[in-house]
């Protein structure tokens, strides 16, 4: 509708994962280090964290999308429903591992055996579990005792577990006591600052084709991230609602006002202020840097030989 009017060749704010649009920030690219280097050090369990809507998913599917470029067996499971069987069945069949339902056993035993095959030929298997707070406790056992699929040094099956800040809490539960114990690396996703907002904002415009001229005022964007908070989806909404009203009135720019009663329409208004993450310091950001470097090297040593 609105793409015409302002020479744009996509709609820049979907709320799709879409790889094109995938920002990375320090924060981001701390989170993506910590995945990728627990992965390829086979340190077992990696906890991934964070608010609604700050990008846990769309880091996921980077992941999911560099490990299968390098033949690295996954099995991403986001479906937190599941009873114990359904999930062991959904896992094995992800891993293309067929295999009788209802026999526990005879599955555990059978990927004990092609984990060990694969840590022989010098690969590895990632077991990615997304919106994991809402998995139930017993589900949170069986993964628990995946953990225990391991060689005398080395754990054979490589586990995500993602989800919201409430899984936090979850696992400070007494009875789940065993498994936080089990985690090995932990790394979070943030809101955006004011800063990246609007780079976020004109980097999306960008790559849906914009030519460079100002289409949000430099108020409408400290208003979209004061209303949406640095959480990137209630970004995208506030934007494309800001480019449907101004294309409506027919301005170049997207005004203030605009933004102001798309946030009152979704009752954005209402909501406590936001605590800003601080950026990381420069030492971190150029160590950060260096540890992303270095992903490529971790994901060849993780390709199993022809």
């Amino acid at each position: 509708m609105y793409k015409k009017f302002f020479g744009l060749r996509d709609n820049p704010f979907n709320v799709n994962p879409d790889p094109r649009y995938w920002f990375l920030t320090e924060r981001a690219q701390e989170a993506l280090a910590c995945l990728t280097y627990g992965i390829q050090r086979r340190r077992g369990f990696i906890l991934l964290s964070g608010e609604v809507g700050t990008g846990k998913t769309t880091l996921l599917n980077k992941l999911l999308a560099w490990l299968r470029q390098y033949r690295v067996a996954t099995s991403y499971i986001f479906n937190p429903g599941l009873d114990p069987d359904q999930f062991l069945d959904y896992m094995m069949a992800d891993f293309g591992l067929s295999c009788e339902l209802g026999q526990k056993g005879r599955m555990l035993q059978r990927l004990n055996k092609w984990l060990l095959d694969r840590y022989r030929m010098k690969g590895t298997a990632v077991l990615i579990v997304d919106e994991a707070q809402n998995l139930a406790p017993e589900v949170l056992e069986e993964i628990r005792m995946l953990t225990n699929l391991e060689t005398s040094t080395e754990k054979l099956l490589q586990i995500v577990l993602a989800g919201q800040s409430e899984l936090e809490d979850k696992l400070n539960r007494p009875e789940l006591r065993q498994l936080r114990q089990r985690i090995t690396l932990r790394c979070k996703t943030y809101p955006l600052t004011p800063e990246e907002t609007r780079h976020y904002i004109t980097t999306r415009l960008r790559i849906a084709g914009s030519n460079g001229q100002e289409i949000f005022t430099r108020e409408a964007a400290e208003a979209v991230h004061t209303y949406a908070r640095g959480v990137p989806r209630v970004i995208n909404l506030l934007c494309e609602h800001g480019l449907i009203g101004a294309f409506a009135q027919q301005k170049r720019s997207v005004p203030v006002e605009t933004i102001h009663e798309a946030a009152h329409e979704f009752q954005l208004d209402t909501v406590a202020p936001v605590i800003e993450a601080k950026p990381a310091p420069a030492d971190d950001s150029q160590r950060l840097m260096g540890a992303l470097e270095t992903i490529a090297t971790f994901m060849e040593k993780m390709r199993p030989p022809r």
